[in-house]
């Protein structure tokens, strides 16, 4: 059974950072699109950030493009993501997903995802 385990939420005032780490078992990084899925309170799930292991390509929708990146670490199975200058519409769950196709901005389920992680921005 693949899974998908986030961790690295928590509580942060506007203007912070946070760091999700996502572990990742029973597949490789290599044959999928991996990144992250949030839903907002009231909100759809919504892709903000994957990548393509085909040609590296990063991807992020455009609330949090140029403050947050994405990495991820093969020999350890783990994927990132560096949340840098919060804001309150940033709360959220937040989920690490993959999929065979890239899913930004996509509100459709992705093939896998796992248990989600609460990020709380507020003073």
């Amino acid at each position: 059974q693949l899974q998908l385990v986030e961790s690295g939420g928590g509580l942060v005032q506007p203007g912070g950072s946070l760091r999700l780490s996502c572990a990742v078992h029973s597949f490789s990084l290599d044959y999928y699109a991996i990144g992250w899925f949030r839903q907002a309170p009231g909100k759809e799930r919504e892709g903000i950030s994957c990548f393509s292991p085909s040609d590296g390509t990063t991807y992020f929708v455009g609330s949090v493009r140029g403050r947050f990146t994405i990495s991820r670490d093969n020999a350890k199975n783990t994927v990132y993501l560096e949340m840098n200058s919060l804001k309150p519409e940033d709360t959220a769950v937040y989920y690490c997903a993959a999929s065979r196709t890239i899913f930004l901005g996509s509100t459709t389920n992705p093939d896998y995802w796992g248990q989600g992680t609460q990020v709380t921005v507020s003073s």
